[in-house]
């Protein structure tokens, strides 16, 4: 037997003896009261959605709205070369599109960290899936060409709204899951950030091939975001903070703002973790912005595509050219999928693998397969000129090794961090990792190939040199990023210990006979009365 909150029975609700709410909360069965009356029809579809609330289901849904935005993200970046000729613009300036939606990004999440640790997550989650939808949409009507600083402008509102998500999301999981089932689920969510890259790159090719006009690339996102938003509204719970791990028990007060920012900076984990993360990050905004160039870049040194003599390039007199490089688009985002799910699936298995033999397999997993993808992203300069295969070779095996760390720096956060503190570590560590990474690595990239330009402006092989020697700059930066791991393994354990720690006092707080108020837990009310101890 079920029973609403307002006192009405439902049959048929399940076999397990529990009681819903509305809330989603759970308490042990209540006994057939014959002050009881049937539920309303309403009623009954309240219960038995709520009976679809159960966490894989949640995980899944967060998931699915997670790979939209990233679709939505990187959907620009498959209509860019179309956008610079509409809007007549230099590599420079396109690459600023990243750089603004990044910028807000970053400075919306420390925001909604603060919010996500203390008020309804999903309502928050929800309201940046409509906004940035419902600005994407619009930015999708901007067609005078002198009017390329408002979309500009579009893609920083748009970035506000993703920041939301991106920062209070992956804390629900954390309150859903455990140990290696958490590990998991953040594999499937995190799964959405290569996945849904390259499905913006296709999204982004194949709808302006279709409709002829990039603007409809824009106007497929908005309605899915908007789908997303809903199921999170109706099916994802709201589960306490820290439940899972320590089996119900309360936590003490929420900490000030302050007080959470001093304890994240003291923990060298999270410290080091935030900056490998940054290199990543520093890494795929420049690739998921230039490397389609490059490659097209490529075929023109092999004369397989027409040259480009202007900057930017007018290659609209020539569709062959166009069809070239959104057949490169697609191909290099479908490699991205593919990669995604190889690198999420292979690092949770890694892992998992590896807790078996040390406890500080999370930070060395990622240091290594960082160091790896660095080998073979080299290569990617190397063969390209020669071979666009060899490239495509390259760009794989290194997309999957540098793709195997999302999931588990996400759950180094976890095991370092406590419940009541996580969402504003996430929104820290992301406003790090885009600060330091990609919101200035597209800009950047796409400033030192203009600069090297310059003494060459006609050369064909130069523009494809300029560029290639500009993106040199990212194996380096994530050599780096595999040393900061290496230094994040050599303070796990510690840190991870005194998270545990201190999810212990803030349990033993709140236990009958131990919290310093006359505190005492609902469990203790079926009791005697002399087993129940309150602190004077």
């Amino acid at each position: 037997m079920c029973v609403e909150s307002d006192g009405c029975e439902i049959e048929g609700c399940g076999s397990s003896d529990e009681v819903h709410t509305l809330s989603g909360s759970m308490s042990p069965a209540l006994k057939t009261n014959p002050d009881l009356h049937p539920c309303k029809p309403g009623q009954k579809f309240r219960a038995a959605l709520l009976k679809c609330r159960s966490p894989t289901a949640a995980a899944g849904i967060l998931s699915f709205g997670n790979v939209l935005n990233y679709m939505d993200r990187y959907t620009v970046q498959g209509v860019l070369l179309d956008i610079q000729q509409h809007f007549n613009v230099s590599d420079t300036l396109a690459g600023l599109l990243s750089t603004v939606f990044i910028c807000s990004f970053m400075f919306a999440a420390p925001v909604f960290g603060y919010l996500g640790d203390r008020f309804n997550r999903k309502v928050i989650l929800s309201c940046g899936i409509f906004f940035w939808s419902i600005v994407t949409l619009s930015s999708s009507f901007i067609t005078n060409k002198d009017h390329y600083w408002l979309f500009v402008l579009s893609r920083g509102l748009v970035g506000i709204g993703e920041s939301s998500y991106s920062s209070i999301s992956p804390t629900i999981i954390g309150d859903l899951f455990t140990n290696n089932s958490r590990t998991m689920m953040l594999s499937v969510f995190y799964l959405a950030i290569p996945l849904g890259s390259g499905l913006g790159y296709i999204l982004g090719s194949t709808a302006k091939e279709a409709a002829g006009d990039w603007h409809w690339a824009l106007r497929v996102s908005p309605f899915l975001g908007v789908t997303a938003g809903t199921l999170i509204l109706v099916f994802v719970p709201e589960p306490k903070r820290g439940t899972v791990e320590q089996h119900g028990a309360r936590f003490k007060s929420q900490t000030t703002w302050v007080c959470d920012m001093k304890a994240l900076l003291k923990n060298r984990s999270f410290v080091f973790s935030s900056l490998a993360s940054a290199t990543v990050t520093f890494a795929t905004g420049a690739f998921g912005t230039w490397i389609p160039q490059y490659l097209f870049r490529a075929r023109v040194v092999q004369k397989t595509a027409e040259p480009c003599v202007d900057t930017p390039c007018k290659s609209h007199d020539r569709p062959t050219d166009n069809a070239m490089f959104y057949r490169t688009v697609l191909i290099f985002g479908a490699i991205t999928c593919v990669t995604g799910l190889l690198g999420v699936v292979i690092g949770a298995v890694m892992t998992r693998w590896c807790r078996q033999r040390t406890e500080r397999a999370d930070p060395l997993v990622c240091a290594v397969s960082m160091l790896g993808s660095a080998i073979f992203i080299c290569l990617i300069f190397v063969t390209a000129k020669k071979s666009i295969e060899g490239a495509y070779v390259c760009i794989f095996i290194g997309e999957t090794l540098l793709f195997l760390n999302w999931a588990i720096t996400a759950d180094i956060l976890m095991f370092v961090v406590i419940p009541t503190r996580r969402a504003t570590a996430v929104s820290l560590q992301g406003f790090t990792s885009h600060l330091l990474g990609d919101a200035g690595s597209p800009a950047l990239i796409g400033l030192i190939s203009d600069s090297l330009q310059q003494s060459y402006k006609t050369s064909v092989l130069w523009q494809f040199l300029s560029l290639g020697y500009a993106l040199m700059l990212c194996p380096f930066v994530i050599v780096l990023g595999g040393m900061f791991f290496l230094a994040t393994a050599l303070f796990f354990l510690d840190d991870r210990e005194k998270a545990d720690k201190q999810l212990e006092i803030d349990r033993d707080q709140h236990r009958p006979g131990v919290s310093s108020t006359p505190d005492i837990d609902i469990s203790q009310l079926t009791r005697p009365p002399s087993s129940v101890k309150v602190n004077k």
